[in-house]
């Protein structure tokens, strides 16, 4: 146990619909629990402002290591959100309107000294698709449009392409297009919505095989443990929410490179908790929003990573 108390609020999609066995805002839960901090629940749609000042509809959250039973939730309690010395923003991308509202208003709650992690500023300029567009050197070639021509001329070039919503998770909306350009402009039509929404596509890399990798990073430092998600038979996504199987690997010289290539930046933004997504060579995604694969690291090497970014919310607390 710390020696001071925290208050922790988590911000989260609904509790009951997790998934038990790997959930990593669960982890998060039982480390701070571990320290003898207290655990105050919010839905996104709990958050209102009033007179300026941010409240949220509160419940005490019991979580425990038990996949039949891992919570329990008090009464509802309005009180403003500056009563919390920390906030855990761990809700789920699409980042539409209804995220970036939640995100505005957390905003509020920094400006009277609570700690959200990771930060409002960074949470609305870090597109997780794009984020990654600033480290080139990083990066498989990448055309982000919304016309058509452009998006066919990509294709025409480089043959195998990936073409992908900016705003998805856990490989929604991802098109694999292979050199026949079989299909391609009903995928764009569809993507773009006839021209009005950007959309990504990048150059296929047939390393998937090997898995889409997630490197955590703490305060900009790796975990020295990746997880490979590996596609199911017939994918070309390794996401595990698209059937994918996750496999911990350490981290390979060139893993390190990337990191080193971001790390300026992400410490910068001052982000606490990062996800890099690798596919062979190349990072893909940088995410910020809500990064995961903390359990399944955690049960194949021994590792506490939310531990880990407990410490380092304890170090940051004045």
């Amino acid at each position: 146990m710390s020696e001071r108390a925290l208050k922790i609020g988590i911000v989260m999609d609904p509790i009951a619909d997790i998934t038990y066995k790997k959930d990593t805002t669960l982890a998060m839960m039982w480390a701070a629990q571990d320290r003898g901090w207290s655990l105050y629940y919010l839905e996104p749609e709990d958050l209102y402002l009033n007179q300026g000042r941010v409240h949220g509809r509160l419940r005490e959250l019991q979580a425990f290591r038990d996949p039949h039973h891992w919570y329990e939730l008090g009464e509802v309690e309005p009180r403003p959100l500056a009563e919390l010395d920390v906030i855990l923003m761990r809700q789920d991308p699409p980042v539409d309107a209804h995220f970036l509202g939640a995100v505005h208003l957390l905003g509020f709650a920094e400006r009277e000294g609570v700690l959200v992690v990771n930060p409002t500023r960074a949470l609305l300029e870090c597109n997780e698709k794009l984020f990654a567009q600033q480290f080139p050197q990083c990066c498989a070639p990448t055309l982000v449009s919304c016309r058509a021509e452009e998006l066919r001329a990509f294709q025409a070039e480089h043959g195998d392409v990936i073409l992908k919503p900016l705003d998805g998770m856990g490989g929604s909306g991802v098109f694999h297009v292979q050199p026949d350009g079989r299909n391609l402009g009903t995928i764009i039509e569809m993507l773009t919505e006839h021209g009005r929404y950007q959309i990504m596509a990048q150059r296929y890399l047939p390393e998937i095989k090997d898995g889409d990798t997630r490197i955590l990073l703490i305060e900009g430092e790796p975990v020295p443990f990746g997880l490979a998600r590996l596609p199911m038979a017939g994918e070309t996504r390794g996401n595990l929410a698209a059937g994918g199987r996750g496999v911990s690997r350490e981290l390979t010289e060139r893993d390190l490179w990337l990191v080193e290539q971001v790390k300026p930046i992400i410490k910068e933004k001052d982000l606490m908790f990062v996800g890099l997504d690798v596919i062979g060579d190349y990072i893909t995604e940088i995410n910020v929003t809500s990064p995961t694969c903390v359990r399944e690291i955690d049960d194949q090497r021994g590792t506490d990573i939310a531990g880990q970014l407990m410490d380092a919310i304890l170090r940051r607390l004045p």
